[in-house]
């Protein structure tokens, strides 16, 4: 038993840590896994899903606050006012495409900085990293 959720708690750290600023490999340790076979399909889903969107949601948090000390836009970097202008224009939407590298923390950032309502951003990042995760459960099953 102790086996079973060390590996699901490092497939945890590994997906929320993926979501963050920090880069990260959730999705090949997520397929190792699934090609291991030791694990159900739905808990590796469900744990990677979960916490990758937990990652997500702290980089809207941390968008949230940089807002709330420094609301001028003209004063983030050229990528992170590209990010903002795209999530401005296609709204919570956007995050369905979080699970992308480079853009997607971007994109959660940015949804932060400008306020989109927390609870359709988190059910919206949800959606795309789990249909990102559960592509790569089938692909590696």
């Amino acid at each position: 038993m102790l086996e079973i959720s060390t590996g699901l708690w490092a497939l945890f750290a590994s997906a929320f840590i993926s979501a963050t600023i920090a880069p990260g490999g959730s999705e090949a340790v997520l397929a190792y896994m699934v090609s291991q076979g030791g694990y159900q399909d739905w808990q590796l889903l469900s744990v990677a899903t979960l916490a990758n969107t937990l990652g997500a949601m702290t980089t809207w948090g941390l968008g949230w606050m940089v807002a709330q000390k420094m609301p001028i836009a003209s004063q983030l970097s050229e990528k992170k006012q590209q990010a903002l202008l795209t999530v401005k224009k296609r709204g919570v939407w956007i995050l369905l495409f979080s699970w992308l590298p480079v853009v997607g923390d971007g994109f959660c950032f940015a949804g932060g900085w400008l306020g989109l309502p927390i609870l359709p951003a988190f059910f919206t990042i949800l959606a795309g990293k789990f249909g990102r995760y559960a592509v790569i459960t089938f692909l590696f099953n």
